[in-house]
C-alpha cells in the first residue's frame, strides 16, 4: 500500500510541475483552478469534490474571491445560495480542514494557504466529501501543494501587474494627445463639452459603421485633436462674435494644415490624429479642403469625425448663430449623403441616433432643468445586464435619471470585463471612462443644485468627492494587485450607486 501511495504521490508531483509550467501562460485563474482539481482527481483517496475557489486578501485584509470552479458566478458576492456565502476563515500557514455553514448548507472544506514570502496572499478553498477527514500525510501533501500554487499565483499576479503597467504607459501617451487637443478649446468660443460630445458621437458612429474595438479606441483618443490647428489662428478671428468674412474664413481654414504640421511623427496615435486634423473638412465629392480629397481617399476616421463635428456644431448655439433643431440637423446631414459626407457613415449616423441623442443630453452645456421632459429614443437593452436599473430609483428629474441609468450601463460594462476576463487593457479603458463620466455627472448635478439653491449641496459635494477619491484609490490598488482590486471595485460601485441614489439623490425631488 505504501509503495502504491508513493507512486501516486510521485505521479501527482509530476503533474504539479506541469501545472506550474502551464500556470504562467495566461491570467485565467478559473482555468488554473479547474486544472488543479483535475490533477487532484489522480489521488482518489483525497475525496475532493469538483468545485472550489481562490480568495486573495485586499489591502483591508478581507478575502475577495478572484476565481472559482463548479460554483455559480457570484461577482458581487451577495448571493445567499452561494455555498461560500459569508466565508471568513483566518489565515493558517498549513492546510486545514473546516466546516463552513451558509444558508445553502454545511460544507466540508480544505483550506490551502497562499503566500509570497512572509506576505499572506490568500487561500485556495476546495470542497471535500462531508464524511472525509484527511490524515496527517494528506494534510502535509496539500500544504506542499499550496506552496507550488503560491508560486504559480505569484506569477499570475506579476503578469497582470506588468500588463497594467503597459496600459498605464499607453494611457500616459494617450493623455498627452488629449491634452494637446484640449488646448485648442481655449482658443475657441466652444466649451469643453463640444469636444467630449463630438468624441463620444464619433465613437458610436464608428461602432454602427462596424469599426473594430481597436479602431474605436483609437478614435476616442485622437478625435479630440480634430481642431488642434486652431492654436495657430489669430484671436481676432477665433474669438470673433460675428460671422467670418470670406477672407477671414480662408484664414480659419488653415487650421487643418496647421494641425497637420503640429502632429508630425510615426507613432500610430500621432499619425491617426494628424489624418483627422488634416482631413476632417474634406468632402466626399472632392469639394472640401485643404487638399480636395474625395471618396475613400479620405481616411475613414476623418470621415466619421466630420459628421460628428458638424452635427454637434449645428445643434449648438454659437455667438453668431442660433442652434438648429435636432430634426433640421438630422435632415441636413442626410441630405449631404454622397456630397459632403460618406453615404456609409451617414447611414451609420442614422442607426446610431438613439445613442447620439443620449450623448447630447448627458454632455450638456446648460444647467439641468428639473422640469424638463426628455423625449429620447429607446436604446436597445444590452445582452448582459449584471445590475438592472430599478424604476424605484427614479428621482423625478428626467435628465438626472438618464445620467444615473448611464452610470449603471458603465458599471455593467466594467462587470462584463471582469466576468469575461477581458484583460487589463479593457479593464483600464472602461474604468477610466467611468471615472471621467462620474466627474461630468457630479458637475452637472452640483451646477443644478447651486443654481436652484439646494440645501443639501455641501453634503452632496462631500459624497461626490469621496466617490472620486475611492475610485482613485482603486486605480492605485489595481496596479498593485489587479486580481483583487477589480472585484472590490464592482462591490463598491453597486453598493455606492444604489445607496447614494436611494438615500441622497432621491431628495432632489423637492426641486421639481
Amino acid at each position: 500500500m505504501k509503495n502504491k501511495n508513493d507512486a501516486q504521490l510521485f505521479e501527482i508531483g509530476k503533474l504539479v510541475v506541469e501545472l506550474s509550467m502551464i500556470g504562467g501562460t495566461d491570467s485565467n485563474l478559473d482555468a488554473l483552478l479547474e486544472r488543479m482539481i483535475s490533477v487532484l482527481e489522480k489521488l482518489p483517496q483525497l475525496r475532493l469534490q469538483h468545485r472550489g475557489a481562490i480568495y486573495m486578501y485586499s489591502p483591508r485584509n478581507s478575502p475577495v474571491r478572484v476565481a472559482q470552479y463548479g460554483l455559480k458566478l457570484n461577482l458581487l458576492q451577495e448571493d445567499e445560495d452561494d455555498p461560500l456565502h459569508g466565508y471568513q476563515t483566518p489565515f493558517c500557514k498549513e492546510c486545514i480542514s473546516i466546516r463552513h455553514t451558509s444558508p445553502a448548507g454545511c460544507h466540508n472544506l480544505l483550506i490551502l494557504p497562499l503566500q509570497n514570502g512572509l506576505t499572506n496572499l490568500g487561500q485556495v478553498v476546495l470542497f471535500a466529501d462531508p464524511k472525509w477527514t484527511p490524515i496527517r500525510s494528506e494534510f502535509d501533501f496539500m500544504t506542499d501543494l499550496s506552496r507550488a500554487l503560491s508560486d504559480i499565483i505569484n506569477r499570475f499576479l506579476l503578469g497582470e501587474v506588468l500588463r497594467m503597467r503597459e496600459v498605464e504607459l499607453e494611457e500616459s501617451r494617450a493623455d498627452a494627445i488629449r491634452r494637446l487637443g484640449t488646448a485648442s478649446e481655449y482658443r475657441d468660443s466652444d466649451t469643453g463639452m463640444h469636444i467630449m460630445r463630438m468624441t463620444a458621437i464619433s465613437v458610436v458612429i464608428g461602432k454602427a459603421l462596424g469599426l473594430s474595438l481597436e479602431e474605436r479606441e483609437l478614435l476616442s483618443i485622437t478625435a479630440p485633436m480634430h481642431d488642434v490647428g486652431k492654436i495657430g489662428v489669430a484671436d481676432a478671428i477665433m474669438l470673433k462674435p460675428d460671422r467670418l468674412t470670406p477672407s477671414e474664413f480662408n484664414i480659419m481654414k488653415s487650421h487643418t494644415e496647421i494641425g497637420g504640421s503640429i502632429l508630425l511623427g510615426s507613432d500610430t496615435l500621432v499619425v491617426t490624429a494628424r489624418e483627422i486634423a488634416l482631413y476632417h473638412h474634406e468632402n466626399w465629392d472632392g469639394s472640401g479642403y485643404p487638399t480636395g480629397l474625395s471618396g475613400e481617399q479620405i481616411p475613414v476616421l476623418a470621415r466619421v469625425c466630420a459628421i460628428a463635428d458638424v452635427f454637434d456644431a449645428l445643434v449648438t448655439a454659437r455667438p453668431y448663430k442660433e442652434a438648429w433643431t435636432l430634426q433640421q440637423a438630422i435632415d441636413w446631414i442626410k441630405g449631404q449623403s454622397g456630397l459632403k459626407f460618406d453615404p456609409a457613415v451617414v447611414a451609420a449616423f442614422d442607426n446610431a441616433l438613439p445613442e447620439i441623442l443620449r450623448i447630447r443630453e448627458l454632455y450638456r452645456d446648460d444647467v439641468i432643468d428639473p422640469h424638463q421632459v426628455l423625449h429620447l429614443p429607446e436604446i436597445p437593452c444590452r445582452e448582459v445586464r449584471w445590475i438592472s436599473w430599478d424604476e424605484n430609483l427614479n428621482v423625478g428629474i428626467a435628465s438626472i435619471d438618464e445620467h444615473h441609468r448611464y452610470l449603471f450601463d458603465l458599471t455593467n460594462d466594467l462587470i462584463n470585463v471582469v466576468a469575461n476576463r477581458l484583460g487589463a487593457r479593457e479593464l483600464g479603458r472602461v474604468l477610466k471612462g467611468l471615472g471621467e463620466y462620474a466627474v461630468i455627472h457630479f458637475s452637472a448635478e452640483e451646477k443644478m443644485m447651486e443654481h436652484l439653491g439646494y440645501e443639501g449641496l455641501a453634503l452632496q459635494q462631500v459624497m461626490h468627492r469621496h466617490f472620486l477619491e475611492r475610485l482613485h484609490e482603486f486605480k492605485r490598488e489595481i496596479h498593485e494587485n489587479p486580481l483583487v482590486a477589480q472585484h472590490e471595485i464592482l462591490i463598491f460601485l453597486k453598493k455606492w450607486l444604489v445607496g447614494h441614489i436611494r438615500d441622497e439623490d432621491s431628495k432632489l425631488s423637492v426641486l421639481v
